[in-house]
């Protein structure tokens, strides 16, 4: 913690990226130390290559985060918050890699040990609580700005205190950010309140492709490009879907394969997607994503693939009988 501190104190310019499809946790811990570094007079570039969800528009300072890596930019630090492995960034992740020193924080069990340090706590509930201690060591003052980020990472990455992974410093890190200005009604009306008729429209569509595996531990939802053309939203609005595939009645297992919406299919007839797990607590989803190149927590990952989805499907209800 203390190199980590003492390089980022030293450093010009910072490029701060989370992973692709981002949560609550990654958006959050983005902005959390974003904000702080800039406290610090040091120039930063905040990166994420997807669009920002809806629900976490209303954080301070998310117009910052930009899409797009500035290549003639002189960076001399990279910090890569949420993300077991670099290329968990997307595209930018070649460019990233040239950078002269990275910075991995992180909380996830599958975590490949990538860059220059490393601030991984697997024990930790989300990356914004590591996110918050690295923000105590640069003492920088948390505003209201900053706490409303770290308490977003945090709320959503506990599944709002409900999950396995929630401990005291969930807990007490909430607390505190709550006594620097967040209002816990206001956070939730945003991320979990409000939701457009589109995205209305297309969970019915969603909940309508969920199919069951013939031993029941395993449920398996679909969302296709036609899908978000038929209900005018975007990838980003399937955020939290899968939730509702998790709660089906003795369903230990959750999937969620989503059409990747940007770029044409390959010709070969398979498509591209992204694949989400979520875990009832008794099956470790991690170790499914990694088998498939993925990662993330005992409880909630995913990964990429390249496939035929029919064969996608076919593989994953095999995966049920082991369950």
């Amino acid at each position: 913690m203390d190199q980590i501190v003492r390089h980022l104190k030293s450093s010009r310019r910072v490029f701060l990226a989370s992973h692709t499809q981002p949560d609550g946790d990654a958006i959050g811990s983005l902005l959390a130390l974003g904000l702080s570094l800039e406290r610090l007079n040091i120039r930063t570039a905040l990166y994420n290559e997807s669009l920002i969800p809806a629900v976490y528009r209303f954080l301070p300072g998310v117009a910052a985060i930009t899409r797009h890596f500035d290549s003639q930019a002189d960076f001399d630090t990279a910090v890569i918050l949420d993300c077991g492995s670099l290329k968990r960034i997307g595209a930018a992740a070649a460019a990233a890699n040239k950078i002269p020193v990275i910075i991995n924080v992180d909380h996830h069990v599958t975590n490949t040990g990538f860059g220059h340090f490393q601030l991984i706590d697997t024990s930790a509930c989300s990356t914004a609580e590591i996110v918050h201690r690295l923000i105590k060591q640069l003492a920088t003052p948390i505003d209201k700005a900053v706490a409303t980020a770290i308490y977003t990472g945090i709320l959503t990455d506990t599944g709002s205190f409900r999950f396995a992974n929630t401990n005291s410093a969930a807990f007490s890190i909430c607390d505190e950010m709550v006594r620097r200005g967040v209002t816990p009604s206001e956070v939730a009306q945003h991320v979990y309140g409000t939701y457009s008729m589109g995205r209305i429209k297309l969970l019915n569509l969603a909940l309508d492709s969920i199919e069951i595996s013939t031993n029941g531990k395993l449920s398996l939802m679909t969302l296709t490009r036609q899908m978000l053309r038929e209900t005018n939203t975007l990838p980003e609005d399937a955020d939290g879907i899968i939730n509702y595939a998790k709660r089906i009645q003795d369903v230990r297992v959750a999937v969620l394969i989503q059409e990747n919406g940007n770029g044409e299919s390959p010709s070969n007839g398979s498509g591209r997607f992204h694949v989400s797990l979520r875990s009832d607590g008794t099956v470790d989803v991690a170790a499914i994503a990694a088998a498939f190149g993925g990662g993330g927590h005992c409880n909630a990952a995913g990964f990429n693939i390249e496939a035929d989805m029919g064969e996608l499907k076919s593989k994953i209800f095999d995966l049920a009988q082991k369950i």
